[in-house]
């Protein structure tokens, strides 16, 4: 081997490694290969199976008989979203990245979980929050449409938030004051429940969301007559931010074109119109294999 292939060696294999870990990306963070979309539908399997052991595990009957394979089957899993997780810190360009965004968060509590519960035992049924990674998986059945409607309705409450909160702060002073007038009324009643402001207030919260627990209730007739009058108050409670949050989603118009699952390697932005080249967030290229420059500018 002469000097030339000894340079030319350390270069094939950085080569042969950026292509190993760009492979692992394109199965593991998007879905538009048959591997990665085999690789998501296996994960949504194993996510439903694990939320689904934590229930049955909680159910004194089952676990009472079934309890070591329970076990089992949680650490198989455990594992298995282990693996993944280290592998995508693997692949990313930007580990601390993706480990601080939400869904490396969510990721990582999917996991501690079981690991917890060894000196802990009852955070391992936490295990349940795994259930929010299939936000991330949504895409390879077409669900996107559905979110982009989720979107729409958020954005209509983001643009009427003023309203709502305006409103809410008017409800909260209401409340405040028929829960201070009503201990007034009922505070000296030997029978009346209501011994302070705050336990007044909580019916009061209690009565105008509709909530209605029964444990606390007025026992002289003023009291109920007042109770009364919350009660209507209560309708408009419900009644008012709806209205507010449709009229505004009536005058939201969102015009998004076709989306597809290519996953930026340097912000990971995965909301991306067919035929993009370039991230829309960062301006990161989308297709590596071109890419020698690292950061370009979007077009």
């Amino acid at each position: 081997m002469n000097i030339e292939d000894d340079l030319m060696f350390p270069e094939m294999e950085k080569s042969k490694l950026s292509k190993r870990k760009e492979k692992i990306f394109e199965i593991i963070f998007e879905a538009d290969t048959f591997y990665g979309k085999l690789f998501d539908v296996v994960l949504l399997i194993l996510i439903l199976l694990s939320v689904a052991l934590v229930m049955l595990e909680s159910v004194a009957s089952i676990n009472a008989q079934y309890h070591q394979v329970l076990i089992i089957f949680e650490w198989i899993i455990t594992v298995f979203f282990t693996i993944e997780y280290m592998l995508r810190i693997y692949c990313v360009r930007k580990p601390l990245g993706y480990i601080f965004s939400f869904y490396g968060i969510v990721d990582l509590l999917s996991i501690v979980p079981t690991f917890l519960g060894i000196i802990y035992p009852a955070t391992k049924y936490l295990s349940s929050i795994r259930i929010l990674r299939l936000l991330r998986i949504f895409r390879i059945f077409r669900l996107t449409k559905f979110m982009r409607s989720g979107n729409l309705i958020l954005i209509a409450l983001r643009r009427s938030r003023s309203e709502i909160v305006v409103f809410l702060s008017f409800v909260t002073l209401i409340v405040v004051v028929i829960g201070s007038l009503i201990y007034v009324i009922e505070g000296g009643h030997p029978e009346s429940p209501m011994k302070s402001i705050p336990t007044s207030i909580y019916w009061a919260v209690v009565t105008v969301t509709t909530v209605g627990f029964g444990d606390i209730t007025p026992v002289t007739g003023m009291g109920r007559f007042l109770a009364s009058i919350l009660m209507l108050i209560g309708y408009g409670v419900i009644l008012v931010p709806t209205i507010i949050a449709t009229e505004t989603l009536r005058g939201t118009r969102l015009r998004e074109p076709g989306k597809n699952t290519q996953v930026c390697r340097h912000c990971y932005d995965d909301n991306h119109m067919d035929g993009s080249l370039f991230c829309k967030s960062c301006g990161y290229s989308l297709h590596r294999e071109g890419d020698t420059s690292g950061d370009m500018t979007q077009k």
